[in-house]
């Protein structure tokens, strides 16, 4: 993953265990920041929203009840921070990410002054067609399920696309409940350091 770092313009840092995770997110964000977040298995596996909420950051949380979501995924692009995990991350470094409402892959894209990716080592694939597959068999049908969704993957536990030949990456089913909308492929990175990707040696999130 070092391609992540000299090729791609992010930043990476790796730990041994899910423990370390949040000791270093702290260090990495300084007091009075301003930090928001996607919707992601491997933040709770990490305990890093539990930890931000005790330590008392600003954080930009629409899980609070009352908050005006629609205004949250606008302010989050003013945010100092903007933590995620990433569906799938190649070996050569690229993140790949798909959403339904496409606010996470926004942030990632753009806005945000810094975005932490927080990944188990069960997100790294080999290439981007692997990443494909990963999402299409195993991240969007885990995903739905866990959201109660009604998509066909929910129902059998991979993308409708996966039954004809050759299917293309956008592929897949009409529910309106569908996740797979919108795709994001981070390489090179403009702006050096922006992206700071922290990879776990354990298997977190979907």
């Amino acid at each position: 993953m070092n391609k992540c770092q000299k090729i791609k313009n992010m930043q990476v840092f790796i730990t041994e265990t899910k423990e370390e995770v949040y000791p270093l997110v702290k260090k990495l964000i300084p007091e009075g920041a301003v930090v928001s977040f996607g919707g992601s298995v491997t933040l709770s596996d990490t305990k890093v929203l539990d930890g931000l909420v005790n330590d008392g950051y600003k954080l930009l949380d629409r899980r609070v009840e009352g908050a005006d979501v629609h205004k949250i995924y606008r302010d989050v692009f003013n945010a100092d921070f903007y933590l995620s995990s990433s569906n799938a991350i190649t070996e050569n470094g690229e993140l790949y990410n798909v959403d339904g409402n496409a606010n996470r892959i926004a942030a990632i894209a753009f806005g945000p002054e810094n975005v932490i990716i927080i990944a188990g080592k069960n997100k790294i694939v080999k290439n981007l067609d692997e990443a494909i597959k990963r999402v299409k068999e195993y991240v969007a049908p885990k995903n739905c399920v866990r959201l109660g969704l009604d998509t066909y993957c929910a129902k059998n536990g991979k993308c409708v696309s996966l039954n004809k030949e050759n299917p293309e990456m956008s592929d897949g089913c009409a529910s309106n409940s569908r996740i797979c909308c919108d795709y994001i492929i981070s390489s090179r990175q403009r702006i050096k350091d922006r992206i700071k990707v922290i990879l776990v040696n354990e298997e977190l999130g979907y």
